[in-house]
């Protein structure tokens, strides 16, 4: 009678994982290459029970406020409050709820900041040196 070892079971299982994540990966790869084009699109979406909208930003010019559309920045609210993203230098975008993760598009950094809320409101974002 043939008997699978403890250490078997354990390669066989480690390497079956392996193949799941090569797949997820390639999946997610896909479906970020797919949205590559975001900042000109709009999204109008429900993740989650929470409504995504992503409207694109106009002007492209380079001042001191960023989102809410200035320098060419998408406006992204969650269930109707806006969310406050940042693009950085390589092209990756964070938020204020995800500030040190980075994100390929606005509609991942969005689903994230939504699964990071969990459920909670979106408080209004107030810009620090603001009018007195």
């Amino acid at each position: 009678m043939n008997k699978i070892t403890r250490r078997q079971a354990l390669g066989t299982t480690a390497g079956a994982l392996t193949v799941l994540g090569i797949a997820g990966a390639t999946a997610h790869a896909a479906a970020t290459d797919s949205r590559a084009s975001l900042p000109t699109g709009t999204v109008d979406e429900v993740y989650q029970g929470r409504r995504i909208q992503i409207t694109p930003g106009g002007g492209g010019h380079h001042g001191g406020h960023h989102g809410g559309g200035h320098d060419g920045l998408p406006t992204v609210r969650i269930d109707g409050s806006e969310l406050h993203v940042m693009r950085n230098a390589d092209d990756t975008w964070i938020s204020v709820v995800n500030h040190y993760e980075t994100f390929a598009d606005p509609t991942s950094l969005a689903r994230a900041a939504v699964r990071e809320l969990q459920g909670a409101v979106l408080a209004p974002f107030a810009p620090m040196g603001g009018t007195a």
